[in-house]
This record gives structure tokens, C-alpha cells and sequence, in this order.
């Protein structure tokens, strides 16, 4: 971790930064393409973050943590019009999107391969539709807690950055972090739990495509939760 993570008021919220090798083509892609699709943070934002695609998008998705990237290049595609901003630090998650964007050929995607807040603290106020925080590090340690990504401090961010009416979507296979997920959006003014009967929470977002993480926590007996937040 560096210092300038040390120093920040918030926590580092993700361990390693690399694991296994990369193979030729995905240090490659690294070298090549993620340079081209980086957000360029050291320059102000665009005042219309619709702007930073290929094409301006109608609409923008902020994913937080996206992991493999299976959740992000499938919404990529079937979205073509929307721009998606994804944000990953471990080393070989991103190597596995940047690969996807190749094969697939989306041109609605911009990345950020370093701390989501900094990103968060980047773009203008009410500029983002909708953010997605899926199956995040669930520090499962009652002393590591602190770390979860939800917490006042970055609701605060969310806030700031979700349009009137924008949603913020948490899923998750672990039940202490639901149930700290539902506890900080309920005292925070500016959320409000969309779930209208039980049932809701249980159902996967319209369009869901499993994950390989996803289906893991099913085969151990793990059930996900899929939370919706408005921006009030």
C-alpha cells in the first residue's frame, strides 16, 4: 500500500494487487489498450462525463470492483449506448477485461486500474446514472470491517456523484455485509431502499448474468442479495 493510500480518510478497500503471471497477450493489452481507455485523472473532468466515450454516451455506469469483467463487458454489449466507467486495482482482473474488450470490440468502456475513490472524487456532481458494487470484498474480520466499501464516507461520494433519481446496486453472497450495506444506506438521507416485497432482494437484476464468483457461493450454499438504492 502506498502512502498516499495510508493518508487518505478512508482505508485502502482492496488487498493484493497481483496474483498468477500474465500471459504474452495479456501484458500486451496492458502495454497497448489499457493505456488508451485509462481515464486520465491528473485533467479536470469534462464537464459532461457522456463525452469521455468513443461515442457520447445517453447514460453512464460506474462499476466498482468488477473482477473478472464478466458483468461489465456483457452489460457493455447489451448497452451499447450507455458508457461504463470500470474500476479494478488487482492486475490480472483488468488484464481479463481489457482481453474482452478486444474480442468483443466495445468502444463504451473507460477504466481506472488504481482506488475507485479517487475516481469518485474526479467526476462532476450528478453525472453518473446508475453505480454498481458487486460482490466486494466482504473483509469478513469484525476488525477489518472499517474497509468494507460501503461506509458513510463513501456513500457521501455516492451522493455526490449519482444523478436525482440514479441508483446505487450492491449484491452480495454475505450476509453481515447486506446487512451493514442495508443499516448505512437506511441512516443516510440520500438513499432510499427500492425493495417492495421480500422477494425483491432475492431476484437478480433485469438482464443478470451470473458470475463465475456467483455461482461459486451457490455450490457452498451461499445465497446472493441483490440490493437497489435511489439517489433521493
Amino acid at each position: 500500500m502506498t502512502d498516499q493510500h495510508r493518508n487518505r480518510s478512508t482505508e485502502a478497500f482492496f488487498g493484493r494487487r497481483k496474483g498468477k503471471p500474465l500471459r504474452a497477450l495479456q501484458a500486451t493489452h496492458l502495454e497497448t489498450v489499457l493505456p488508451l481507455l485509462r481515464l486520465d485523472l491528473a485533467s479536470p473532468a469534462p464537464a459532461d462525463v457522456k463525452t469521455l466515450f468513443r461515442h457520447p454516451a445517453d447514460r453512464v455506469r460506474l462499476e466498482i470492483g468488477f473482477g473478472g469483467g464478466e458483468h461489465l463487458i456483457h452489460r457493455a454489449v447489451e448497452n451499447p449506448a450507455t458508457g461504463f466507467i470500470g474500476v479494478e486495482p488487482f492486475v490480472n482482473s483488468m488484464a481479463k477485461l481489457v482481453g474482452h474488450i478486444e474480442e468483443r470490440g466495445a468502444e463504451n468502456i473507460r477504466l481506472h486500474d488504481d482506488d475507485a475513490t479517487q475516481v469518485l472524487d474526479w467526476l462532476p456532481e450528478n453525472s453518473i446514472d446508475q453505480i454498481d458494487l458487486l460482490y466486494p470484498d466482504p473483509w469478513p474480520k469484525r476488525k477489518h470491517w472499517k474497509r468494507r466499501f460501503v461506509s458513510n464516507v463513501n456513500l457521501d461520494r455516492f451522493a455526490r456523484v449519482l444523478k436525482p433519481g440514479g441508483t446505487f446496486c450492491f449484491a452480495s453472497d454475505i450476509d453481515t455485509y447486506v446487512n451493514w450495506t442495508l443499516a448505512h444506506c437506511r441512516d443516510h438521507a440520500a438513499f432510499e431502499w427500492t425493495a417492495q416485497n421480500a422477494s425483491d432482494w432475492l431476484t437478480p437484476y433485469p438482464g443478470w448474468p451470473s458470475t463465475r464468483y456467483e455461482a461459486k457461493a451457490r455450490r457452498e450454499g451461499r445465497k446472493s442479495a441483490y440490493l437497489m438504492f435511489r439517489r433521493v
